[in-house]
């Protein structure tokens, strides 16, 4: 089993800025990838951000350039730096881990959800 533990949501005015973190531990072994989805309320959950274990990230569309996904492999952690926030980047963020066990299965594992309000 794999655990995470988000923080660092909240509620911040439109422009402002908030910082998510991520924390994995248990059996972890090796994780491949760390990443943030969110889902608004009546839409599906969709990626924003994911980091490679080899440094490669890719972005929704309309968050490149505003957010910033980075990763502390020795604390196996990810971060989520979001600047410039707009109301429509209200949502429930999710962390999302992908890695493999020590015998080589594969897992996925998701956090509790931490919730992300942008006021106008």
């Amino acid at each position: 089993q794999v655990q995470l533990v988000e923080s660092g949501g909240g509620l911040v005015q439109a422009g402002g800025s908030l910082r998510l973190s991520c924390a994995a531990s248990g059996s972890i072994f090796s994780i491949n990838a760390m990443g943030w989805y969110r889902q608004a309320p009546g839409k599906q959950r969709e990626l924003v951000a994911r980091i490679t274990d080899a440094g490669t990230t890719n972005y929704l569309d309309s968050v490149k350039g505003r957010f910033t996904i980075s990763r502390d492999n020795a604390k196996n952690t990810v971060y989520l730096q979001m600047n410039s926030l707009k109301p429509e980047d209200t949502a429930v963020y999710y962390c999302n881990v992908v890695g493999h066990y020590g015998n080589g299965r594969m897992y996925t594992y998701w956090g509790q959800g931490t919730q992300v309000t942008v006021s106008s």
